[in-house]
């Protein structure tokens, strides 16, 4: 038997086993691919086992078990580390501009993100976005505008609401 036959006969089961031992689809089908990889490069000693899909079989077994070994490691590290610090929620104010920029079009978003939140100049981020510097230009232009209307409409829209709520 070639080892396409082998495959074709056994792939399933093999798969079906593997999720039974891990629970997890996605996991299983790693360890079936990796225990077929080890399969085809010993493909010529084990097409003369009497049982090649029981090799398969182990190997499976033994991936699952090294995975079951690493979680534990895993879980036993996250248990030992103190827990990270909290952190405070987002003001309002941010929350509202965060907000306002997703209504933004996707290349003044961009433009205002790269020259306000990581420094970049005009010319790096036509560079970049592959737009003259004229463009980026208005694009920052056009973003602070929106927001700043934006931001002006939900201040107004807030302190009408605290009005009628006296």
């Amino acid at each position: 038997m070639d080892f396409d036959d082998f495959y074709r006969d056994t792939a399933r089961r093999l798969a079906r086993y593997a999720y039974g031992l891990t629970g997890d689809a996605v996991e299983a089908q790693d360890l079936v691919q990796e225990a077929y990889a080890r399969a085809w490069q010993r493909w010529r000693r084990l097409s003369g086992y009497d049982d090649p899909e029981a090799w398969l079989r182990l190997v499976v077994n033994r991936l699952s078990a090294d995975r079951w070994r690493r979680l534990g490691i895993r879980r036993a590290r996250a248990a030992a580390e103190p827990p990270p610090p909290t952190v405070s929620p987002p003001s309002e104010d941010l929350v509202l501009l965060v907000r306002a920029m997703r209504d933004l079009p996707e290349k003044v978003r961009r433009a205002l993100a790269l020259h306000y939140l990581l420094d970049r100049s005009i010319a790096d981020i036509a560079a970049e976005t592959g737009a003259t510097q004229n463009t980026v230009k208005s694009w920052l232009f056009r973003g602070r505008t929106l927001l700043a209307a934006a931001l002006e409409d939900t201040s107004v829209m807030a302190q009408e609401g605290a009005r009628r709520a006296r």
